[in-house]
């Protein structure tokens, strides 16, 4: 499958090389490709700039947020919340038209300080607005109460047995989303059911933010523990 991988940070990185992995043909699309690839200091998580990591994976092409998007198949967007909506605008309504639009976003808002709240919340989410100003594209918000390491490496941890999260208003974009994440190692998918489900997902980030001070690490994901039938 050909997927874009929307925005060069750590999560997109770290989904693109997985995805490539995959043998999946992968494009990352950037607001200016000609800048990322050519800047030379760290990114903003203290990690090598994009143009080493691009060294290492040759096999990933580096497009603008258009270009990205009219080759993909799918299209995931790893981009900042607060800048999805203007990435995808970039990326152009007609190009996501008619695919899968994984979105791993989490709307975190910053100009309150640390810790960062969540914008919007409760009675919308970032996949719902995604939705809605993209109707022809099939949202599936997925991956987002998790670091990127574990992303696509499920078994850093207790082997894989922890649990991710799908929700969408499509069934046969859902599925195509479960069987990428099973791929990647996820063995515990819950479908939490129609996109206003992902409020409930994006509102883990409040208690993931607090865990990770708790905890001192981002290693750690929830597990679903059932009862008994």
């Amino acid at each position: 499958m050909k997927i874009a991988v929307l925005g060069t940070g750590t999560v997109g990185r770290a989904l693109a090389e997985a995805f490539s992995a995959l043998e999946h043909e992968v494009v990352m699309g950037t607001r200016d490709p000609e800048g990322t690839a050519g800047r030379t200091g760290p990114d903003m998580m203290g990690g090598p700039p994009f143009k080493e990591w691009h060294a290492a994976h040759r096999r990933v092409q580096l497009e603008t947020y258009a270009g990205a998007a009219g080759a993909g198949e799918m299209v995931v967007n790893a981009t900042k919340g607060a800048g999805s909506l203007d990435a995808l605008g970039a990326a152009g309504a007609a190009r996501l038209a008619g695919k899968v639009l994984m979105d791993v976003s989490n709307p975190l808002d910053f100009s309150q300080g640390m810790p960062p709240v969540l914008n919007p919340v409760n009675t919308d989410s970032l996949a719902e607005r995604i939705q809605r100003a993209f109707p022809g594209a099939m949202v599936v918000k997925t991956l987002n109460t998790m670091n990127a390491g574990l992303m696509v490496n499920p078994r850093n941890i207790a082997g894989g047995d922890h649990s991710v999260f799908v929700s969408g208003d499509d069934e046969a974009a859902k599925a195509t989303v479960t069987e990428l994440l099973q791929a990647l190692g996820h063995r515990d998918v819950i479908d939490l059911g129609d996109i206003t489900s992902a409020r409930g997902a994006e509102m883990l980030l409040p208690l993931w933010l607090r865990l990770y001070a708790a905890l001192g690490t981002p290693d750690f994901n929830i597990k679903v523990v059932r009862g008994v039938e």
